[in-house]
Parts: structure tokens; sequence; C-alpha cells
């Protein structure tokens, strides 16, 4: 029987390690030691409800998006290490993932998904009909993304698209549809652009060697200017949905923060070094609460 082991991107110490070891192959494999994605999931859904106005009304929408992003997250974790099984034992990063390396099987995989989607079910169900609704089309995007690293070299923005599908959710669920709810839900997809970029540069080798596309691999040299210009278009994006919600020049100045930490990811990202590479990316938690903060800011004003 093979042994539980983490992945190198687990957080050491994590809760997870305290669980009975049959039970562990099972919350890694849902990414339940690595949160960042989680948190990544559910600040444009808080977004969406923050610029959309109801932060105050609808405050108990925020933690059932919370439970949504981490039971959808883990589902679309365990999914994706379905489909991704002989490529993620090709990489250093994630042959020991579960299904991989063969500590779950692929069928008992299958019914940990369905769990974990069912747990999501009741916040669905809480969403106004038009949220619900869009909220159930994003298990389109979620299902192809797997196979867009087969086939084109930036899967990184159909992650974009997929992650961010929230903002969409989050705005619907307390306001109508409007030009500001497709600028923020572009600025979202630059933004994964950028942070998911960072987080390819962790496996560019392996996935040159296992011919796995990546905007990493893309941009090649120029994968740092990239990151930048991602965020700057981002930032652009942002400010549009800002100045479309509080016609103030003055509301900009909550986005500054946001700014500030977008440069200093870019000055501190370096070529071949994966594990500030995986500092960058999960920094991008930070990034998210200071835009929320921001959008707060002008969705209460």
């Amino acid at each position: 029987m093979k042994t539980d082991t983490a992945t190198p991107d687990a957080r050491p110490g994590s809760w997870v390690e305290a669980l009975p070891e049959r039970a562990r192959p099972y919350a890694r494999l849902a990414r339940l030691d690595r949160p960042a994605g989680s948190w990544l999931l559910f600040w444009p859904c808080g977004w969406g409800l923050a610029l959309g106005g109801g932060l105050i009304e609808h405050w108990w929408l925020l933690p059932l998006f919370g439970i949504g992003a981490v039971a959808m997250r883990a589902a679309g974790c365990v999914y994706n290490d379905i489909v991704d099984r002989d490529l993620d034992a090709q990489v250093a990063r994630t042959r020991d993932r579960p299904v991989a390396s063969g500590r779950v099987s692929v069928r008992a995989a299958w019914i940990w998904l369905i769990v974990l989607a069912l747990c999501a079910l009741p916040v669905l169900l809480a969403l106004p009909p038009d949220a619900a609704a869009v909220a159930v089309a994003s298990l389109a995007l979620v299902a192809a993304y797997p196979f867009m690293k087969r086939v084109t070299w930036w899967p990184q923005a159909w992650l974009g698209l997929t992650f961010n599908w929230g903002a969409l959710v989050g705005w619907l669920a307390v306001a109508p549809p409007s030009w500001t709810m497709a600028l923020l839900y572009a600025a979202g997809v630059f933004w994964t652009l950028g942070y998911d970029t960072i987080y390819a540069l962790q496996d560019i080798e392996d996935d040159a060697l296992a011919g796995i596309k990546s905007s990493a691999r893309a941009l090649g040299l120029r994968a740092r200017t990239g990151v930048m210009i991602f965020y700057v278009v981002m930032l652009i994006l942002l400010a549009a949905a800002v100045l479309r919600a509080h016609v103030d020049l003055l509301a900009l100045i909550a986005l500054l923060p946001v700014g500030g930490h977008f440069a200093w990811q870019v000055a501190s990202l370096r070529d071949h070094d994966p594990a500030r590479a995986l500092r960058l990316f999960k920094s991008n938690i930070v990034a998210g609460a200071l835009v929320f903060a921001a959008l707060a800011v002008v969705g209460l004003a």
C-alpha cells in the first residue's frame, strides 16, 4: 500500500495531516491542504456582490459564496486530477497527487467529486434564479478546462474565464446585468492570467518534457513582462468598472493599494525560482482582498 505524501506546494503542517491516514488522500485530492485556490475562486464572487451594492442588504451571501467556493474548487480539482492523471505522473510537482500516484482509484475519485458537488447544491438553491442559472452555466467551462493545456498555449486564459465566473454570479445576485459587471469580469480574467502564469513558472521545464502547454512556456523569457501587462490591463478594466459604478475620479484612490501590490509582485518575480513563484502566486489572496476592500468602499458610497 502506498503511503500518503503531500505535493511540494501543499501547506506544511496543515490540519489535513491530523486526519486518519485513509482520509488524507481524499483531502489532498480536494486540495484542502492548499486553500489558496478557494480564496482565488471566492474573491470574484465578493467583488460582484460589493460593486453591485449588495454588501449590506445581502450580507449573508458572502459566507454562502465562501462555502460554494471551497466545495466547487474541491470538486473541480478532483475532476482535473481524474482527467490529468497521466500528465500529472510526468511532472515532479504533481506526480504524488492521489489519483496520479494510485492512492485513490478513478472510481473513488468520481464518487468523491459527486459528494463535493452536492455540498455546493444548497448554495445554488439559495441564489436568485438568474444568478443560479449563470452559476450552473460555469460547469461547461469547468468541464473543458483540463483539456485546454493540450490544445492551446493559453490555458491560463480559460482558467481566467472559469475562476472569475463568480463575479457575474455575485453581481447578478444583487443587481441587473450591465457593462460594469462585464468590465469587472474581464478584469478578473486578466488577474488570473497574471497569477496563473506565475504559478506555471514552477513547472516550466517538466511541462516542456511532458508536452504541456502554458502561458509561461509561451512567454518564455518575457514571462515577467507578460505578467506586468496582464496586471496593468486588469487595473485599467477595474478602474473602468469602478468609474461606471461611481462617477468620481477620487474613487480610483481605492485601487492604489492593489496597484502597489501588483508592482511588488512583478518586481519580485525571478526566472527559475519555483519557491518564489509559489509565494507570489499565493500572495494573490491578499491582492483579491485588496480589490474587495476597494470595491466595498465604492459599492457602499
